[in-house]
């Protein structure tokens, strides 16, 4: 049976629908981003061999998450996939993982999981977590999955490091692999993780 992986991209959340316009109209934007970009997840499959099944969903409304969707979406893709799966959440699709396994039951068991870059709380003002806050507690969490990464960079301009920390504090049986120069990990290859995922 091939070993299963599962990449939840990230994404952004807004209050309301007109801060979520805004948005569109104002966020800074660089000619590369209406073309084609090829990022680390695209190659895991070439990259891990025939050994592995990589899941890379696109969930829904990514450019407006709504953590109730996320759900749904998240609760399909389940059917698919076999015991010992290992869970991988890249920015809010690191939260959604946190949120979602601290409020439900996953119904196959979990090799792993993986939190990259992944906001803990509300960044600042203007930047809230929304539907995707986490409950008071992740004890849940830690019932389900006895093996957690966070790795995050210390250069990161999206979510500060300090959010990495925060995950640690309540998550004991969490390992921090840090990073110097990754910023928010947007690459094109990433071997480490391609070793991390090869040792489990």
């Amino acid at each position: 049976m091939k070993k299963q992986v599962v990449v939840i991209h990230g994404g952004k959340t807004f209050k309301t629908y007109q801060q979520y316009i805004d948005s569109l109209k104002n966020r800074e934007v660089v000619v590369d981003k209406f073309k084609i970009q090829k990022e680390w997840e695209d190659s895991l499959q070439l990259e891990l061999g025939a050994d592995f099944e990589i899941f890379t969903p696109r969930m829904p409304n990514g450019n407006n998450a709504v953590y109730e969707e996320w759900k749904i979406w998240f609760e399909r893709l389940s059917e698919f996939l076999n015991d010992n799966v290992i869970l991988i959440g890249h920015s809010l699709g690191g939260i959604f993982l946190a949120k979602y396994l601290s409020e439900n039951t996953f119904p196959k068991k979990i090799k792993a999981v993986v939190l990259l870059a992944a906001p803990f709380a509300d960044l600042d003002a203007e930047r809230s977590l929304c539907s995707f806050a986490l409950p008071k507690s992740l004890n849940k969490f830690t019932d389900q999955v006895k093996i957690i990464y966070i790795i995050h960079s210390k250069d990161d301009p999206v979510v500060p490091f300090e959010q990495a920390d925060k995950y640690k504090s309540v998550l004991p049986n969490s390992e921090i692999l840090a990073f110097t120069d990754r910023q928010h990990f947007n690459q094109e290859s990433f071997p480490e993780i391609i070793k991390l995922i090869k040792s489990l």
